[in-house]
């Protein structure tokens, strides 16, 4: 029988604190538990903000032993975690992948929606 992994509930939520509600890749604000508010907050619907929901991601990945732990989990939006994951051979680094994604970010390339800094 396979162990339980770890809930990625108490370090997520640390890591959002840590980031000011930012995510990791992309800087945008992120949403926690309150869609709606943040819904009001950016004029945005529920759709689009599925996008900016915070998600726990491992820097040194799970399968490769990546711990639940503070160290090893930020938080990042669902957009950035799934793209970082999605249709890769390899997934590249974090500081390569947080780069690329910057890079795609200042030529309006990422997300579809530039939220205000006011998050």
């Amino acid at each position: 029988m396979s162990k339980k992994r770890p809930s990625l509930k108490h370090p997520r939520a640390r890591a959002f604190a840590a980031q000011n509600g930012r995510c990791y890749y992309c800087r945008q604000p992120m949403w926690k538990n309150d869609p709606v508010a943040f819904c009001n907050r950016y004029g945005i619907t529920q759709r689009q903000a599925r996008a900016f929901q915070c998600t726990g991601e491992h820097l040194r990945p799970h399968k490769d032993g990546g711990e639940v732990s503070t160290s090893n989990i930020v938080a990042a939006c669902h957009c950035c975690n799934q793209r970082r994951h999605r249709g890769r051979k390899s997934e590249l680094a974090p500081p390569d992948y947080r780069a690329l994604v910057m890079k795609r970010m200042a030529q309006g390339q990422w997300h579809p929606l530039r939220l205000g800094a006011s998050g």
